[in-house]
């Protein structure tokens, strides 16, 4: 447990990764970087006593990590406490643990979302993240837009994280879990892309690699969400291309309200996904009737009975939600949506490049009320409605009230 000796139990604070200029060939938005920057500007300190608890928002990392909403004592700015027991974590966890705080140290980019501060409380990691009062696409999705969000919403939400994606390429990385879950929206409405857990590097040993060949871990959640070529899991192996098909995925998902190849065999899906580039109407999506049973039943975003779920999944296209299905959709989004998912990577546009496609023409026109209206109706969580609602909060009760709205978070 090296890692817990030269980087947690220094209990030094990270300070905000924001502060440090970003690289000139990034070409930022001035408008989110100077947030980020005014948001960076109060140190948060690595003292569990600096932090009031106020109600648990839900779990992550396998229920080993346990997110809660807190308010920060000396500013009063609300966050979010990750606590992970490491007395319960294997050696392989505490393995994706470094990686993941490694990976979250290095990167400076306003649209990956940062850490605060990193210390250790009794055998607990505290990780002090941002609060994003809006939570995720996919709450967003599950709550508010059931049956997709609006293009304007999308292409926003998208422009973010295009540029989070951007960003990690250029530093030789592969994110392997871009989906709506792992987008985070911030009261203001700036994106946030998180989920840094998954990550690999193409550098290996100071040598750069122009393919790597590992699965995934926990890969069994975001299968809906994997290109073909880390599916076959073959001597040509996968690269940053990967993660453009990933965000072809989110997109429909965006746009439908609704998880394609979802409930599928791998076996099936692979097949799907292996018949060449496909458009919005070729993509399976599951039917109505078993995406509300799997909401009531709270299974969540990808995290995928596919054994349970198969068996009621013999459908087509003929079977799919005729009310997601007759939306009309621009030409532009569909022929983002068909770039993303060009069955070749190497016919698949970069990251950079997706900055400047038309879909996203209008992004750069939006004013921040503009951004705010279109995600109406969802609200954002305020400080005095958590804190009211938390003092209404049964003891008895397992959940939080504000379980609903943010259990798909995903930090």
């Amino acid at each position: 447990m090296s890692f817990l000796d030269c980087y947690c139990l220094s209990r030094t604070t990270i300070e905000s990764i924001d502060n440090v200029g970003q690289p000139d060939h990034l070409h930022l938005s001035d408008e989110f970087s100077t947030y980020a920057v005014r948001d960076a500007e109060m140190i948060y300190t690595a003292s569990a006593s600096h932090y009031e608890l106020l109600s648990e928002l839900g779990k992550t990392f396998c229920n080993r990590t346990r997110m809660t909403l807190a308010r920060h004592i000396p500013s009063g700015n609300m966050v979010v406490v990750k606590q992970t027991n490491m007395d319960i974590c294997s050696e392989e966890n505490l393995s994706l643990l470094q990686n993941e705080l490694l990976f979250w140290r290095l990167f400076r980019h306003p649209n990956i979302l940062p850490h605060r501060a990193v210390f250790t409380e009794g055998s607990e990691l505290w990780v002090i993240t941002p609060f994003t009062a809006y939570g995720s696409a996919r709450g967003l999705l599950k709550s508010y837009f059931t049956e997709g969000m609006n293009e304007s919403l999308i292409s926003h939400i998208l422009y973010g994280v295009i540029k989070a994606l951007n960003y990690i390429h250029q530093m030789r990385c592969i994110h392997r879990s871009v989906r709506p879950s792992n987008i985070l929206i911030s009261g203001d409405g700036h994106v946030y892309l998180s989920g840094l857990h998954g990550l690999c590097s193409m550098v290996t040993e100071g040598r750069r690699s122009k393919f790597v060949h590992n699965f995934p871990e926990f890969s069994a959640s975001i299968l809906p969400w994997l290109s073909p070529e880390v599916l076959q899991q073959d001597l040509h192996g996968y690269d940053v291309k990967s993660d453009i098909y990933s965000l072809g995925i989110t997109a429909c998902e965006l746009a439908r309200g609704q998880v394609p190849f979802q409930g599928m065999r791998p076996t099936q899906m692979l097949l799907q996904k292996l018949k060449g580039s496909l458009c919005m109407l070729d993509l399976t999506f599951p039917p109505r009737e078993l995406r509300m049973k799997n909401s009531c039943s709270g299974m969540d975003s990808g995290i995928d009975e596919s054994v349970a779920t198969s068996s009621m999944m013999r459908t087509n296209t003929s079977e799919q939600s005729q009310s997601a299905m007759c939306r009309n959709l621009s030409a532009n989004f569909h022929n983002f949506v068909e770039q993303c998912l060009q069955r070749h990577p190497e016919n698949r546009p970069t990251a950079r490049a997706l900055l400047n496609h038309s879909f996203f023409k209008q992004v750069k026109k939006q004013t921040r009320a503009m951004l705010l209206n279109l995600l109406l109706p969802a609200m954002p969580l305020s400080s005095a409605r958590a804190t009211a609602e938390t003092s209404q909060q049964n003891g008895n009760a397992p959940i939080s009230p504000m379980q609903e709205l943010d259990d798909d978070w995903d930090f």
